[in-house]
C-alpha cells in the first residue's frame, strides 16, 4: 500500500520553507542579543554572496564567532536571505548606489571573457577582473547589506522577545490549569 503524499507548488514550498526556517529561528537557544546578531550576520553576508562569487562563504564562520553570534542562527538568517532573492532583486541599485559612493572606473589588466579553461590552467585574471568589474555591485550590496543586517537585528529581537514571552504565559496558563486538578483529587 502506497502512501500519497500531498504535493505542494512551488510558492507553497517557500512558503512553508520559510515559516519552518522562522520557527527555528525563534526556538533557536542562546538568547536574544546572540541569536538577533547571528540572524543579521547571516542575512546580511547573503547580500554579498553574489557579489563576491561566493567567496564570502570562507569567511562567514569566522565573522559569526568573532562577533559572538549564533551559528544556527546565521544559516537560518542566510536561507531566509536566500529564499527572499532580495540578493537578485537589489543587484541592480547596488551598482548604481556603488557607482554613486565610487565613481571611478576600474580597469585592472587585460579585459578578456571570463574562461573556466583559463583558470584551470593557472591563469586567474580572468577572475581577477570579473571581482573588479564589480566593484561597484560589492560596494552597494555591503551598504545593503549593512543596512539590512540592522533593520533585521531589531525585527529580530523583537520578535524572540516577544515569542519568549508568549511561551512563558503558555507555560502559566498550564500550570495553572493543573494546580486545580491536582487539588480536587487529594481533597
Amino acid at each position: 500500500m502506497r502512501i500519497k503524499y500531498k504535493k505542494y507548488h512551488l510558492y507553497q514550498r517557500i512558503g512553508r520553507a520559510f515559516k519552518l526556517n522562522f520557527t527555528k529561528l525563534l526556538r533557536s537557544p542562546g538568547g536574544a542579543k546572540k541569536v538577533a546578531l547571528g540572524f543579521a550576520l547571516g542575512f546580511g553576508l547573503e547580500m554579498l554572496v553574489i557579489s563576491t562569487a561566493s567567496l564570502i562563504y570562507i569567511l562567514f564562520v569566522p565573522i559569526v564567532k568573532l562577533a559572538k553570534g549564533s551559528l544556527p542562527a546565521s544559516i537560518i538568517g542566510n536561507i531566509i536571505g536566500k529564499l527572499t532573492l532580495l540578493p537578485v532583486i537589489l543587484l541592480p541599485f547596488a551598482r548604481q548606489l556603488g557607482k554613486l559612493f565610487f565613481p571611478i572606473k576600474v580597469r585592472i589588466g587585460h579585459h578578456g571573457s571570463f574562461s573556466f579553461q583559463n583558470l584551470l590552467h593557472g591563469d586567474f585574471h580572468s577572475l581577477v577582473n570579473l571581482l573588479h568589474g564589480g566593484v561597484h555591485a560589492l560596494i552597494g550590496m555591503t551598504i545593503f547589506g549593512t543596512i539590512l543586517g540592522i533593520v533585521s537585528y531589531f525585527l529580530v529581537y523583537y520578535l524572540y522577545e516577544k515569542e519568549k514571552s508568549n511561551r512563558l504565559k503558555r507555560r502559566r496558563l498550564k500550570q495553572e490549569i493543573r494546580l486545580p486538578r491536582i487539588d480536587k483529587n487529594l481533597i
